[in-house]
């Protein structure tokens, strides 16, 4: 029996292949193992860490939230938000009211022609429809419309950044995303909020890095308990920054966003983008047509943007539905060769005309609801394949007319 040196045993890896840098080019060391060069760093990049299903079920999530020309309806307030709204119109915010304004939402007949998911609130997760008591997740998923549910808590301010914030949930997060991922969610949304304000010099370095670090950990925890992660990094339309301005602090916090992601080992072809449509600040005193909003987008997106990514499910964020739609559309019209889908992922823009139907009667008028609902969710899904056509000043930034008093 052949009997090995004790110095040779030291440079003989747990593979059995030697170690000792004999036929190495210039003596370089170079780990290896069954799972490929680099392994032995233990290094969970690209999704390393999941099994060949899992990253498979994920990019197949990815794939039918990038549907073409469909989009998201995103119902996940939570309570006291969606009993704001209510409240605003004369409506009662009790749970069966808002269960079944939902079931609305979700049954409007052919509203799946226009839909790939729905973002529900966890309450929402665990109610069920009154047509037939299915729980609302399988509800959508026999309409064909993927449900997903938002994990994240509460906003709060990051000391020494002037009131800007982080969103609170990570602790224990992924006990509450397996909790989900059982109820019948198939993929999650967390949104961190940011807002431009060249004076205060925010968002800052430490903002941006902490809020893009969140998201990157939010989405391999969801993975890691087989939930398909939409990241969204929501820049507030508030300020008087101009699209330049907007362009510049967008590109700042996607990239850093996507790095994040790449550091966590976020399998990207197993997630979403939801971003806020790259706008001037709403007291912008400086015009900007259509075109040239819907080409800093798509100018932003090519700069940072990763290839591996499907798409982007914009948001409204307190833009009407005709502003938000003549921009999706026309970023859709010059989007050329560019990879990704471009669709919508739409709360208010939806929901505030359908509730405004209820100001006069003080009830929930489900029937007219619905009609308009499935009006609103046409032109989205235009917009979603560049076939919306702008009446008016509608997409372009116009600035606020002053006041002017007489003395």
């Amino acid at each position: 029996m052949e009997v090995m040196s004790a110095s040779a045993r030291r440079v003989v890896g747990k593979s059995g292949r030697s170690r000792s840098g004999a036929g190495q080019r210039g003596g370089a060391r170079c780990r290896s193992s069954a799972r490929g060069v680099g392994a032995g760093l233990m290094a969970c990049h690209g999704g390393a860490h999941l099994s060949e299903s899992n990253k498979a079920e994920l990019e197949r999530i990815a794939g039918l939230i990038a549907t073409p020309g469909k989009g998201i309806t995103a119902c996940d307030e939570g309570p006291g938000t969606i009993g704001g709204r209510f409240e605003a119109v004369g409506l009662q915010n009790s749970e069966e009211a808002r269960r079944s304004y939902r079931q609305m939402l979700f049954e409007t007949e052919g509203s799946a022609d226009y839909l790939c998911g729905a973002i529900l609130d966890p309450e929402t997760l665990y109610q069920r429809s009154s047509t037939d008591g299915a729980l609302f997740p399988e509800k959508l998923s026999a309409l064909g419309v993927v449900p997903g549910v938002k994990p994240h808590l509460k906003v709060y301010s990051l000391p020494g950044q002037g009131g800007a914030t982080v969103m609170q949930g990570l602790d224990s997060l992924a006990a509450r995303c397996e909790e989900y991922a059982e109820a019948g969610a198939k993929f999650a949304k967390w949104r961190s909020p940011l807002e431009i304000d060249v004076t205060a010099g925010q968002p800052s370095s430490l903002t941006i890095q902490t809020n893009m670090d969140d998201l990157a950990r939010y989405a391999l925890i969801c993975q890691d308990n087989g939930l398909m992660p939409i990241v969204e990094p929501d820049i507030s339309l508030k300020g008087c920054h101009d699209l330049e301005t907007a362009v510049m602090v967008n590109v700042q916090v996607q990239s850093a966003l996507y790095k994040a992601m790449l550091d966590h080992g976020v399998f990207m072809e197993g997630a979403t983008l939801k971003p806020n449509i790259v706008n001037p600040g709403l007291d912008c005193e400086k015009s900007y047509t259509v075109e040239e909003i819907a080409k800093a987008n798509i100018d932003v997106l090519n700069r940072c943007f990763p290839c591996a990514m499907k798409g982007a499910n914009f948001l409204s964020g307190g833009q009407s539905l005709a502003d938000a739609s003549a921009r999706l559309s026309m970023m859709n019209q010059m989007k050329g060769t560019s990879p990704w889908n471009l669709s919508f992922s739409w709360s208010a823009a939806l929901q505030l005309p359908l509730l405004d139907l209820a100001r006069e009667t003080k009830t929930l008028c489900l029937d007219e609801m619905s009609a308009l609902y499935l009006e609103e969710l046409k032109i989205a899904g235009a917009a979603a394949r560049g076939e919306y056509t702008p009446k008016g000043n509608e997409g372009a930034h116009v600035p606020k007319q002053k006041v002017v008093v007489n003395a």
